[in-house]
């Protein structure tokens, strides 16, 4: 039988922030869903914006943002990158009327970002 190996706060930490960072990323494409939705004009283009918008996120994300990319983005480029796609997400938010959420979203993405730089994640 062996003993259990314990685990450290910082790696606690760690793992937590990459929920986080999950958790933002579909945080802007919901923010830019909603604010599609909320536009006040003729209901099929809301649903364009409110649909159309995250999905070409999706796209973009999926092209250049991801682990995965078939285009990746490195160095300042990266950093242009996720600062206009993470901004996008706060920018919806404050369109929308919602400045409470926009804020929030804003700070967690900058602390998480933050970190994630700092862990190398």
């Amino acid at each position: 039988m062996t003993a259990a190996k314990a685990v450290k706060p910082v790696d606690t930490a760690k793992a937590a922030n990459l929920g986080v960072l999950f958790a933002i990323e579909v945080g802007v494409l919901v923010a830019v869903g909603y604010w599609g939705f909320t536009r006040d004009i003729a209901t099929p283009l809301t649903w364009l914006l409110g649909i159309g918008g995250p999905v070409v996120l999706a796209v973009v994300w999926g092209l250049c943002g991801s682990p995965k990319a078939r285009y990746k983005v490195r160095g300042a480029g990266r950093v242009a990158f996720e600062v206009v796609w993470f901004g996008a997400g706060a920018v919806a938010l404050v369109l929308a009327g919602v400045y409470d959420w926009a804020l929030v979203l804003a700070l967690v993405c900058v602390v998480s970002k933050t970190l994630a730089v700092i862990w190398r994640q």
